[in-house]
């Protein structure tokens, strides 16, 4: 049986994205959005909360990404959920990690208006618009393409890529 794996958000960028490449120049990109949420407790008062959800991008949606998009910047993100694994650096055990895996990111909310905004299709190509709104989707990477292990991104100094454990 065949699953369905589909995740759409809305929220905010929490930090500046930062755009790496692998060692065989592939390029990746990850982030966090705050997505808001609220509900009723028990005696009727409005709750809310935040959740930071971990992003990753990659080749020219990740591109893109580290080109257009800032901390505090709206997004809706498409993609769908991947969970990898990667050994602890104080030797303490295997530690797990859930990301959504985006092939899709739209600005959204507004944006200043500079006369005409940029629109991102499959090719990654810019083309002068008069919409506020702004998108890029993957284009057509299989899963080889995204290494759910982290093993073919740059290392650091200590061996470990900066952005893992988020």
């Amino acid at each position: 049986m065949r699953g369905f794996n589909r995740v759409i958000l809305i929220g905010n960028i929490s930090r500046d994205p930062e755009l790496r490449y692998t060692l065989n120049k592939r390029a990746y990109v990850r982030f966090s959005i705050a997505v808001g949420y609220s509900w009723k407790d028990q005696n009727g008062e409005i709750k809310e909360n935040v959740d930071f959800v971990p992003v990753v991008a990659w080749g020219p949606l990740a591109e893109f990404c580290g080109k257009y998009l800032k901390k505090g910047s709206g997004v809706l993100v498409e993609g769908r959920i991947q969970t990898g694994s990667y050994e602890a650096k104080d030797g303490s055990g295997k530690r797990y990690t859930t990301d959504v895996l985006a092939s899709t990111i739209q600005f959204v909310g507004a944006k200043k208006d500079d006369g005409g905004g940029r629109n991102f299709d499959n090719g990654v190509r810019e083309t002068q618009t008069k919409t506020s709104s702004q998108s890029v989707r993957d284009s057509g990477f299989s899963d080889e393409d995204f290494p759910t292990d982290f093993s073919e991104m740059e290392l650091d100094e200590n061996g470990l890529d900066a952005e893992i454990p988020f």
